[in-house]
């Protein structure tokens, strides 16, 4: 059975600095009689700032500068929104200092340390919003999500032990929102058996908010983004794009399956499984209804295009010119997982076989690199690949129009080109 509770998710965007902060407050005084949980990401982009915090962990004095810009940038952020921040920032101290103890643990362990200094953006911002939620006199308790997510050892992307999650839900974050109107928590971060800080992967907030509505068996949860809601392309890319109204789970997961931005793409499952509705809304204009995601089956689509940057090809040969066969992709996908390659697309010819991914880090080099006794590698890099749900002729040709197509594949309802170059485009 369904409870009286909603979970209400809020980017990034939504608290990148004091006017924001308190957009939120508002929105959520006008909810102050239900009850809430309340997820947050961390301000703006900390989470780039603490990245670049780890980048430079091999030389403490930078890295201590680096976290310093971090907490002038939320001292700001503070000063504007609190006449007397002092017990707020003894707090955030605490917090701080915690990132100091992890930049003096073995830089070798490149993803554990990530994980112990990146999610730290999640806590202090929930902090000053819990902060200000008290001040605004509403009935608010904070709570710190590593006590309730608890995940495996698989740092930087882990997977969720949902067993003692959903325990955790049951008796620590219930009796929470039995005492309080709103209980704020953060996104993207858990913690291991040991209490080690995990991460559930970049933008994992959202699939936070779905772990919490779907342990806790909410009424709905609602993203809060600063668009209106579901659109048919990226704004930033296309002119004239439309909302749609209204998304059954299953065109959801394929939208995000191929790159949609605008939700997580673990979020919906668990959601779906629950019949959990979420909605999809402007914290800009929350007065308006945005995106309905839900059982409801919609029949008819526009065509919705994605577009993922920051591409490449990895074509892969045996030395011997042997066929590529069966146990060659076992191991090359053994490989890919290794290196936390997930294939975006793949084709394959007799002597040849060609995948396309998304190009974090070093880890295409050394992907090539831990195949390079028995293949011969070649990487075209600085590529977008383009999907097109529901598509139509005259869209694909498009967009195609002044591009070279490296790959392209068919199936029913959708169509997907690597391309080098992408231009803005009139209408979708």
């Amino acid at each position: 059975m369904k409870q009286e509770i909603k979970v209400f998710k809020f980017g990034g965007a939504s608290v990148k600095d004091a006017k924001a902060i308190n957009n939120v407050i508002e929105i959520l005084q006008t909810n102050k009689e239900q009850r809430i949980l309340i997820v947050v990401s961390a301000m703006g982009k900390t989470t780039n700032k603490m990245e670049r915090v780890v980048h430079a962990i091999k030389d403490k004095n930078r890295a201590l500068e680096l976290l310093q810009e971090v907490k002038d940038a939320h001292n700001i952020v503070i000063n504007e929104l609190f006449e007397d921040p002092t017990e707020l920032n003894e707090i955030l101290n605490d917090i701080f200092v915690e990132v100091e103890w992890a930049l003096d643990e073995d830089a070798s362990q490149y993803d554990f340390v990530y994980d112990q200094i990146v999610g730290i953006g999640e806590l202090v911002s929930t902090r000053i919003l819990h902060h200000g939620l008290k001040m605004a006199g509403l009935s608010t308790a904070w709570l710190d999500a590593r006590d309730i997510v608890k995940t495996d050892e698989l740092y930087r992307e882990s997977t969720v032990l949902w067993e003692e999650t959903l325990e955790n839900m049951q008796t620590r974050v219930l009796p929470l929102l039995e005492k309080n109107n709103f209980v704020v928590t953060q996104g993207f971060i858990g913690s291991t058996s040991d209490n080690h800080t995990t991460t559930l992967g970049r933008e994992g907030s959202d699939y936070s908010a779905a772990i919490f509505s779907y342990g806790l068996d909410v009424s709905s949860m609602t993203i809060w983004k600063d668009v209106p809601g579901v659109l048919t392309a990226d704004p930033r890319k296309f002119n004239n794009v439309t909302k749609l109204n209204r998304l059954a789970y299953r065109e959801a997961i394929e939208m995000t399956y191929y790159g949609a931005k605008v939700i997580h793409p673990k979020t919906i499952k668990p959601l779906q499984n629950k019949s959990i509705p979420l909605h999809v809304k402007s914290f800009l204009q929350p007065e308006e209804d945005g995106t309905l995601i839900s059982s409801e089956i919609e029949e008819n689509y526009p065509p919705i295009v994605s577009i993922e940057d920051n591409q490449s090809i990895v074509y892969i040969s045996t030395k011997d010119f042997s066929f590529v066969a069966e146990h060659h992709l076992s191991f090359l996908f053994q490989q890919l997982a290794k290196f936390r390659l997930p294939v975006n697309m793949m084709q394959n010819t007799a002597i040849s076989f060609a995948v396309c991914v998304t190009d974090k880090e070093n880890r295409i080099e050394d992907f090539c690199n831990s195949i390079s006794a028995d293949f011969k590698t070649t990487v075209d890099k600085d590529l977008e690949l383009i999907t097109i749900r529901h598509y139509q002729k005259a869209l694909i040709e498009s967009l195609k129009k002044g591009k070279i197509i490296l790959l392209e594949q068919r199936i029913k309802e959708t169509v997907q080109l690597v391309v080098k170059g992408f231009q803005m485009m009139e209408r979708v």
